[in-house]
């Protein structure tokens, strides 16, 4: 998978090269915004942009806004400033997540790992499915990743972004359990906290209640006891 690294500073562009290449992800470089829309410009061979919000000229926020012109490529601004306003011009301007310097280098992976992951399900880069396929899971229920749209015997049901991450992910690892520590960490791309495993639970709760024939006693959505989750 390939990274493109946004930021005016050499230093800072250097760390992440090396700490991304060490995890195994191809890196490439812009010093500016203007680069980085030339690089990205006519190509959908990135997985993530890593951008710095603060750069002279075009800013992060501005040049986010540029590529969302022609690119869904997402972006993960990384900024000093960590005011609500702040947060809110980089989700508006197209960005998908946001993080806040100073930050750890096990936060920046796991945001970048369940970013990447999660972009990769839609597009079907490591999905079984082709991504312009119908992917049926049982119980009448379908899921296409290009749409990110769900139905149930043929009408849409309206679920809510975080839990249709979830339900991709688990469709993503079908015939595999999936434990509730690393759908926090891949779907959220947080370290898991104590009230973590509580957040997967209400979602998995909700997706249950829209989809499942009877909640109460999933097929779609197994509880494999004592290990996760699983979609056969």
């Amino acid at each position: 998978m390939k990274i493109l690294i946004v930021d005016d500073e050499n230093d800072i562009r250097r760390v992440l090269k090396l700490l991304l290449g060490n995890r195994g992800y191809e890196v490439a470089e812009a010093e500016n915004g203007a680069r980085a829309l030339e690089i990205l410009s006519g190509t959908d061979e990135f997985d993530l942009v890593i951008m710095d919000m603060m750069m002279p000229v075009l800013s992060g926020v501005s040049t986010t806004k540029k590529l969302r012109e022609f690119s869904d490529v997402p972006v993960l601004f990384l900024t000093a400033k960590s005011l609500d306003r702040d947060k809110t011009s980089a989700y508006a301007a197209g960005g998908d997540d946001y993080l806040v310097k100073p930050f750890s280098s096990k936060e920046l992976l796991l945001k970048v790992d369940a970013i990447t992951r999660r972009y990769n399900a839609y597009r079907s880069k490591t999905a079984p499915a082709d991504p312009g396929d119908t992917v049926s899971i049982g119980a009448g229920v379908t899921v296409s990743p290009k749409t990110r749209t769900v139905r149930k015997n043929g009408t849409q049901i309206d679920i809510r972004d975080k839990e249709y991450d979830v339900l991709l992910y688990l469709v993503g690892k079908r015939g595999t359990t999936v434990g509730q520590r690393e759908l926090y960490e891949q779907v959220w791309g947080e370290i898991p906290l104590a009230s973590s495993a509580n957040t997967v639970t209400v979602h998995i709760l909700n997706l249950r209640r829209q989809l499942e024939d009877d909640p109460q006693s999933p097929k779609l959505i197994r509880t494999v006891w004592g290990k996760g989750y699983q979609i056969d």
